[in-house]
Protein backbone atom coordinates (compact mmCIF):
# COMPACT_ATOMS: atom_id res chain seq x y z
CA UNK A 1 0.00 0.00 0.00
CA UNK A 2 3.16 2.32 0.14
CA UNK A 3 2.20 4.27 -2.95
CA UNK A 4 5.51 5.69 -4.93
CA UNK A 5 6.36 9.09 -6.30
CA UNK A 6 4.56 9.23 -10.50
CA UNK A 7 0.98 8.24 -8.70
CA UNK A 8 -0.03 10.91 -7.12
CA UNK A 9 -0.57 14.41 -8.45
CA UNK A 10 0.99 17.75 -6.59
CA UNK A 11 -2.62 18.75 -5.35
CA UNK A 12 -3.44 15.14 -4.02
CA UNK A 13 -0.07 15.00 -2.40
CA UNK A 14 -0.65 18.29 -0.45
CA UNK A 15 -3.43 17.88 0.46
CA UNK A 16 -2.63 14.42 1.93
CA UNK A 17 0.30 15.97 3.54
CA UNK A 18 -1.33 18.78 5.59
CA UNK A 19 -4.14 16.60 6.75
CA UNK A 20 -1.19 13.62 7.81
CA UNK A 21 0.82 16.62 9.28
CA UNK A 22 -2.74 17.80 11.41
CA UNK A 23 -2.99 14.10 12.51
CA UNK A 24 0.70 13.75 13.54
CA UNK A 25 0.73 17.09 15.35
CA UNK A 26 -2.40 16.15 17.43
CA UNK A 27 -0.95 12.85 18.49
CA UNK A 28 2.67 14.37 19.53
CA UNK A 29 0.67 16.73 22.37
CA UNK A 30 -1.44 13.62 23.20
CA UNK A 31 1.63 11.69 23.92
CA UNK A 32 3.68 14.63 25.30
CA UNK A 33 0.19 14.93 28.10
CA UNK A 34 -0.11 11.41 28.53
CA UNK A 35 2.81 9.30 27.67
CA UNK A 36 5.30 8.27 30.82
CA UNK A 37 8.93 7.93 30.28
CA UNK A 38 9.20 4.09 31.12
CA UNK A 39 6.74 3.60 28.79
CA UNK A 40 8.70 4.75 25.84
CA UNK A 41 10.80 2.14 25.39
CA UNK A 42 7.33 1.00 23.97
CA UNK A 43 7.15 2.88 20.89
CA UNK A 44 10.55 1.72 19.86
CA UNK A 45 9.69 -2.00 20.03
CA UNK A 46 6.11 -1.19 18.22
CA UNK A 47 8.17 0.18 15.58
CA UNK A 48 10.85 -2.44 15.09
CA UNK A 49 7.96 -4.94 14.80
CA UNK A 50 5.81 -3.48 12.60
CA UNK A 51 8.77 -2.51 10.22
CA UNK A 52 10.16 -5.76 10.36
CA UNK A 53 6.72 -7.33 10.22
CA UNK A 54 5.59 -5.40 7.27
CA UNK A 55 8.60 -6.90 5.16
CA UNK A 56 6.66 -10.63 5.37
CA UNK A 57 4.67 -10.44 2.23
CA UNK A 58 2.38 -13.21 1.66
CA UNK A 59 1.23 -14.80 -1.57
CA UNK A 60 -2.26 -13.93 -2.58
CA UNK A 61 -4.46 -15.01 -5.49
CA UNK A 62 -3.66 -13.58 -9.22
CA UNK A 63 -0.03 -13.67 -8.16
CA UNK A 64 -0.55 -10.55 -5.87
CA UNK A 65 0.92 -10.66 -2.26
CA UNK A 66 0.16 -8.37 0.54
CA UNK A 67 1.91 -7.70 3.90
CA UNK A 68 0.91 -6.96 7.87
CA UNK A 69 0.14 -3.05 8.54
CA UNK A 70 0.37 -3.24 12.20
CA UNK A 71 -1.09 -0.16 13.19
CA UNK A 72 -4.38 -1.36 14.89
CA UNK A 73 -2.40 -3.79 16.70
CA UNK A 74 -0.09 -0.76 17.93
CA UNK A 75 -2.81 1.30 18.63
CA UNK A 76 -4.35 -1.46 20.75
CA UNK A 77 -1.03 -1.92 22.61
CA UNK A 78 0.15 1.90 23.00
CA UNK A 79 -2.50 3.84 22.38
CA UNK A 80 -3.91 5.06 19.20
CA UNK A 81 -1.50 8.63 19.45
CA UNK A 82 1.31 6.58 20.41
CA UNK A 83 0.44 4.27 17.27
CA UNK A 84 0.27 7.16 14.92
CA UNK A 85 3.77 8.31 15.78
CA UNK A 86 5.54 4.77 15.52
CA UNK A 87 4.08 4.42 12.12
CA UNK A 88 4.90 7.80 10.88
CA UNK A 89 8.34 6.82 12.17
CA UNK A 90 8.57 3.33 10.69
CA UNK A 91 7.41 5.20 7.24
CA UNK A 92 10.35 7.78 7.32
CA UNK A 93 12.84 4.87 7.71
CA UNK A 94 11.21 2.81 4.77
CA UNK A 95 11.14 5.98 2.67
CA UNK A 96 14.49 7.43 3.29
CA UNK A 97 16.87 4.18 3.96
CA UNK A 98 15.18 1.58 1.35
CA UNK A 99 13.01 3.69 -1.10
CA UNK A 100 9.86 2.01 -0.02
CA UNK A 101 7.17 4.40 -0.48
CA UNK A 102 7.56 8.10 -2.63
CA UNK A 103 9.20 11.12 -0.79
CA UNK A 104 6.16 13.60 -2.29
CA UNK A 105 4.10 10.68 -1.29
CA UNK A 106 5.31 10.37 2.08
CA UNK A 107 2.61 12.45 3.33
CA UNK A 108 -0.42 10.08 1.53
CA UNK A 109 1.22 7.25 2.88
CA UNK A 110 1.39 8.67 6.73
CA UNK A 111 -2.75 9.48 6.53
CA UNK A 112 -2.84 6.43 4.66
CA UNK A 113 -1.45 3.94 7.52
CA UNK A 114 -0.80 6.43 10.14
CA UNK A 115 -3.80 8.20 10.70
CA UNK A 116 -6.74 6.25 8.88
CA UNK A 117 -5.26 3.10 9.55
CA UNK A 118 -5.04 3.32 12.92
CA UNK A 119 -7.35 5.80 13.92
CA UNK A 120 -9.85 4.37 11.94
CA UNK A 121 -9.21 0.78 13.43
CA UNK A 122 -8.66 1.81 16.95
CA UNK A 123 -12.52 3.29 17.15
CA UNK A 124 -13.79 -0.36 15.59
CA UNK A 125 -12.15 -2.08 17.92
CA UNK A 126 -13.30 -0.14 21.07
CA UNK A 127 -16.67 -0.08 19.55
CA UNK A 128 -16.83 -3.81 18.53
CA UNK A 129 -15.36 -4.82 22.02
CA UNK A 130 -18.10 -2.83 23.70
CA UNK A 131 -20.77 -5.10 21.59
CA UNK A 132 -19.61 -7.58 21.95
CA UNK A 133 -21.17 -10.19 24.86
CA UNK A 134 -18.30 -12.30 25.30
CA UNK A 135 -15.68 -12.98 27.89
CA UNK A 136 -13.52 -10.14 28.20
CA UNK A 137 -11.02 -12.02 26.87
CA UNK A 138 -12.60 -13.44 23.62
CA UNK A 139 -14.27 -9.83 23.30
CA UNK A 140 -11.23 -8.44 23.02
CA UNK A 141 -9.94 -10.39 20.73
CA UNK A 142 -12.31 -11.01 18.31
CA UNK A 143 -12.95 -7.27 18.35
CA UNK A 144 -9.36 -6.42 17.85
CA UNK A 145 -9.54 -9.28 14.58
CA UNK A 146 -12.11 -7.36 13.14
CA UNK A 147 -10.70 -4.17 13.64
CA UNK A 148 -7.93 -5.41 11.94
CA UNK A 149 -9.54 -6.24 8.89
CA UNK A 150 -11.52 -3.18 8.87
CA UNK A 151 -8.44 -0.98 9.02
CA UNK A 152 -7.05 -2.00 6.61
CA UNK A 153 -9.56 -1.84 4.04
CA UNK A 154 -10.56 1.32 5.17
CA UNK A 155 -6.71 2.37 4.36
CA UNK A 156 -6.93 0.64 0.96
CA UNK A 157 -10.67 2.54 0.13
CA UNK A 158 -8.46 6.26 1.01
CA UNK A 159 -5.88 5.38 -1.12
CA UNK A 160 -8.06 4.32 -3.96
CA UNK A 161 -9.47 7.92 -3.39
CA UNK A 162 -5.99 9.12 -4.08
CA UNK A 163 -5.56 7.58 -6.85
CA UNK A 164 -8.56 8.88 -8.80
CA UNK A 165 -8.65 12.43 -7.13
CA UNK A 166 -5.09 12.63 -8.97
CA UNK A 167 -6.76 11.11 -12.05
CA UNK A 168 -4.13 8.50 -12.09
CA UNK A 169 -7.42 5.96 -12.18
CA UNK A 170 -10.67 5.48 -12.46
CA UNK A 171 -12.29 5.81 -9.14
CA UNK A 172 -14.53 2.39 -10.10
CA UNK A 173 -11.44 0.55 -11.08
CA UNK A 174 -9.13 2.09 -8.58
CA UNK A 175 -12.24 0.93 -5.63
CA UNK A 176 -12.64 -2.48 -6.76
CA UNK A 177 -8.94 -3.30 -7.29
CA UNK A 178 -8.21 -1.70 -4.16
CA UNK A 179 -10.82 -3.07 -1.52
CA UNK A 180 -10.61 -6.57 -3.49
CA UNK A 181 -7.15 -7.69 -2.46
CA UNK A 182 -6.93 -5.55 0.49
CA UNK A 183 -10.15 -7.53 1.88
CA UNK A 184 -7.85 -11.16 1.78
CA UNK A 185 -4.97 -9.09 3.02
CA UNK A 186 -7.33 -7.57 6.03
CA UNK A 187 -7.83 -11.49 6.76
CA UNK A 188 -4.17 -11.80 7.92
CA UNK A 189 -4.07 -8.70 9.45
CA UNK A 190 -7.18 -9.74 11.50
CA UNK A 191 -5.74 -12.87 12.58
CA UNK A 192 -2.11 -11.45 13.53
CA UNK A 193 -3.53 -8.73 14.90
CA UNK A 194 -5.96 -11.12 17.55
CA UNK A 195 -3.85 -13.60 17.99
CA UNK A 196 -0.83 -11.23 18.83
CA UNK A 197 -3.42 -9.74 21.51
CA UNK A 198 -4.48 -13.06 22.99
CA UNK A 199 -1.02 -14.24 23.84
CA UNK A 200 -0.02 -10.83 25.22
CA UNK A 201 -3.31 -10.76 27.88
CA UNK A 202 -2.47 -14.07 28.72
CA UNK A 203 1.48 -13.35 29.15
CA UNK A 204 1.33 -9.17 29.97
CA UNK A 205 -2.07 -8.37 30.14
CA UNK A 206 -0.56 -4.98 31.74
CA UNK A 207 1.49 -4.08 28.63
CA UNK A 208 -1.91 -3.10 26.98
CA UNK A 209 -3.08 0.49 27.00
CA UNK A 210 -5.53 1.81 29.52
CA UNK A 211 -4.84 -1.17 32.01
CA UNK A 212 -3.23 -0.04 35.47
CA UNK A 213 0.08 0.08 36.35
CA UNK A 214 1.35 -0.19 33.06
CA UNK A 215 4.21 2.55 34.51
CA UNK A 216 5.60 -0.28 35.97
CA UNK A 217 4.86 -3.37 33.66
CA UNK A 218 7.71 -2.92 31.54
CA UNK A 219 10.73 -5.17 32.00
CA UNK A 220 14.38 -5.32 30.92
CA UNK A 221 12.92 -9.37 29.82
CA UNK A 222 10.22 -7.89 28.36
CA UNK A 223 12.51 -5.51 25.92
CA UNK A 224 15.07 -8.21 25.31
CA UNK A 225 12.91 -10.91 24.33
CA UNK A 226 10.56 -8.11 22.13
CA UNK A 227 13.44 -7.20 20.42
CA UNK A 228 15.08 -10.97 19.63
CA UNK A 229 11.99 -11.81 18.06
CA UNK A 230 11.85 -8.36 15.76
CA UNK A 231 15.23 -9.42 14.95
CA UNK A 232 14.34 -13.06 14.20
CA UNK A 233 11.26 -11.78 11.59
CA UNK A 234 14.15 -9.62 9.66
CA UNK A 235 16.99 -11.85 9.74
CA UNK A 236 15.14 -15.49 9.25
CA UNK A 237 11.74 -14.93 7.94
CA UNK A 238 11.57 -11.71 5.81
CA UNK A 239 14.30 -13.17 3.46
CA UNK A 240 11.48 -15.57 2.15
CA UNK A 241 8.94 -13.33 1.68
CA UNK A 242 6.96 -13.68 -1.46
CA UNK A 243 8.42 -11.68 -4.06
CA UNK A 244 4.69 -11.11 -5.71
CA UNK A 245 3.74 -7.74 -6.04
CA UNK A 246 1.22 -6.37 -4.02
CA UNK A 247 -1.93 -5.18 -4.54
CA UNK A 248 -1.01 -1.34 -5.37
CA UNK A 249 1.96 -2.70 -7.97
CA UNK A 250 -0.47 -5.14 -10.09
CA UNK A 251 -2.74 -1.96 -10.17
CA UNK A 252 0.38 0.38 -11.45
CA UNK A 253 1.10 -2.62 -13.50
CA UNK A 254 -2.32 -2.95 -15.28
CA UNK A 255 -2.18 0.81 -16.11
CA UNK A 256 1.00 1.35 -17.04
CA UNK A 257 2.15 3.47 -14.51
CA UNK A 258 5.59 4.83 -13.73
CA UNK A 259 6.54 4.79 -10.15
CA UNK A 260 9.77 7.31 -9.35
CA UNK A 261 12.31 5.73 -7.40
CA UNK A 262 14.02 8.04 -4.52
CA UNK A 263 18.13 7.60 -4.07
CA UNK A 264 18.56 5.58 -0.55
CA UNK A 265 21.24 4.06 0.58
CA UNK A 266 19.66 0.68 1.32
CA UNK A 267 16.84 0.64 -2.26
CA UNK A 268 14.52 -2.88 -2.67
CA UNK A 269 16.06 -3.95 0.95
CA UNK A 270 19.71 -4.79 -0.77
CA UNK A 271 23.36 -4.31 0.01
CA UNK A 272 25.43 -3.77 -2.90
CA UNK A 273 28.61 -5.81 -1.50
CA UNK A 274 26.09 -8.77 -0.55
CA UNK A 275 26.17 -11.45 -3.49
CA UNK A 276 23.40 -13.51 -1.84
CA UNK A 277 19.93 -11.58 -2.19
CA UNK A 278 18.56 -13.37 0.89
CA UNK A 279 21.62 -12.25 3.07
CA UNK A 280 21.00 -8.90 1.74
CA UNK A 281 17.40 -8.46 2.43
CA UNK A 282 18.61 -10.03 6.19
CA UNK A 283 21.26 -7.91 7.00
CA UNK A 284 18.86 -4.78 5.41
CA UNK A 285 15.92 -5.62 7.47
CA UNK A 286 17.62 -5.95 10.52
CA UNK A 287 19.84 -2.49 9.89
CA UNK A 288 16.33 -1.17 9.33
CA UNK A 289 14.45 -3.09 12.42
CA UNK A 290 17.21 -1.36 14.66
CA UNK A 291 16.69 2.32 13.10
CA UNK A 292 13.41 1.82 13.28
CA UNK A 293 13.61 1.42 17.33
CA UNK A 294 16.14 4.07 17.59
CA UNK A 295 13.60 6.66 15.78
CA UNK A 296 10.61 5.54 17.73
CA UNK A 297 12.28 5.75 20.55
CA UNK A 298 14.65 9.04 20.32
CA UNK A 299 11.44 10.51 19.49
CA UNK A 300 9.47 9.42 22.58
CA UNK A 301 12.47 10.82 24.71
CA UNK A 302 12.19 14.26 22.39
CA UNK A 303 8.49 14.90 23.16
CA UNK A 304 7.82 13.06 26.49
CA UNK A 305 8.85 15.00 30.39
CA UNK A 306 11.28 13.00 31.67
CA UNK A 307 10.52 14.48 35.19
CA UNK A 308 6.92 13.70 34.81
CA UNK A 309 5.62 11.54 37.90
CA UNK A 310 4.18 8.63 37.16
CA UNK A 311 0.05 8.10 37.63
CA UNK A 312 0.78 6.13 41.14
CA UNK A 313 2.38 8.94 42.88
CA UNK A 314 -0.16 11.76 41.14
CA UNK A 315 -2.94 9.93 42.32
CA UNK A 316 -1.76 9.20 45.98
CA UNK A 317 -0.84 13.44 46.03
CA UNK A 318 2.88 13.17 45.98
Amino acid sequence: MHLPDGFLDARTALLSSGVAAAGVGVALRQVRNSLEPRQMPMLGLGAAFVFAAQMLNFPIAGGTSGHLVGGVLVSILLGPSAAVLVMTCVLMVQCLMFADGGLVALGANVFNMAVVNVCGGYFVFKLAKALVRTGQERGAVFAAAFAGWFGTVLASVVCAGELALSKTVPWPIAFQAMVDVHMIIGIGEGLATGLILLAVLRARPQLIAGNQNTSHALRYSDIGYAVLICLGLALFVAPFACSWPDGLETLGEQFGLRAKTIAAPLSGYQLPFIGSAPGATAVAGTIGTVVAFIAAYMLARAVVPVLRPSKKDASSGN
